[in-house]
């Protein structure tokens, strides 16, 4: 098989940034040969050109699952930017008590990777509201990556991968499958829903508003223009008084979105 030309490499960058939003520089070129080339090989494709063109005639969906998977970074972990789930249960849920009078939360982990942040929201409502009776704790988690949906629906770990959490959160809320593993237990696992979205579609189909929406290092793929299109659609989706929760490393200029700065990667709908 033929290394990737510019051409070729153009074609793919331009499908992934109309497709998915992630915006590829040119320095990229070889990343993008390294995670494709198997795929190739496997469909008996001989060039980019090729598969490019297997791609966007593909009818079945495969293609573009695949693609999606080879392409995307996934990397996560338990207690990731740990300042915010201290401020998701010390400020953001006692508020969320006090203002929603039906009881009803609605929170949307957009971005879940394998699950390691929607466990992580989910062992935090279960301990907040474990003595309030009728409060619906269920959470929406979602990602575009098939694959690591799959990792997220079954809940599986190591123990390396839980060592940062609470001793009582590990005796509480996992259960050993062998000497290395455990899995979550089946009171959290079965209040997250996980869904395949893509946070590019042009309108998000939810019929009720987010009271919080998680959106943590994912638009640090995503080109300015891209990025303020999403901020405006999670905003026209949140609840008044919701709350936003980026990456630390991500921005929102305060032009381009009506969101009010809270604290650092934290925003909100007032």
């Amino acid at each position: 098989m033929n290394n990737i030309t510019d051409k070729e490499f153009d074609l793919i960058r331009g499908y992934i940034k109309q497709e998915y939003g992630i915006n590829l520089g040119d320095e990229k070129k070889s990343l993008v040969y390294s995670r494709l080339r198997n795929v190739l090989t496997d469909l008996n494709i001989d060039d980019f050109t090729q598969y490019y063109d297997y791609l966007i005639n593909d009818k079945s969906g495969r293609a573009s699952i695949t693609f999606i998977d080879k392409m995307t970074t996934n990397h996560t972990y338990f207690m990731r930017e740990v300042d915010h789930f201290y401020y998701f249960r010390d400020t953001v849920l006692p508020y969320l008590e006090k203002n929603i009078k039906d009881r009803d939360l609605r929170i949307w982990c957009a971005g879940c990777s394998s699950g390691e942040e929607s466990c992580t929201l989910e062992i935090l409502l279960d301990e907040y509201f474990s003595e309030k009776q009728g409060w619906n704790t269920e959470l929406l988690a979602t990602d575009v990556s098939t694959n690591v949906l799959k990792k997220a629906s079954l809940g599986i770990y190591s123990k390396e991968q839980i060592k940062p959490l609470d001793d009582n959160w590990k005796n509480l809320y996992f259960e050993d499958v062998d000497d290395k593993n455990v899995k979550i237990c089946k009171k959290i696992k079965s209040k997250i829903t996980y869904r395949k979205f893509n946070l590019m579609e042009n309108h998000f189909p939810f019929r009720k508003k987010f009271h919080v929406i998680f959106c943590r290092n994912v638009m640090i793929y995503f080109d300015n223009e891209t990025r303020t299109k999403l901020i405006n659609k999670f905003y026209d989706a949140s609840a008044e008084g919701a709350y936003l929760f980026i990456g630390h490393s991500e921005t929102l200029n305060n032009t381009d979105t009506e969101y009010k700065y809270v604290l650092p990667a934290v925003y909100r709908k007032l």
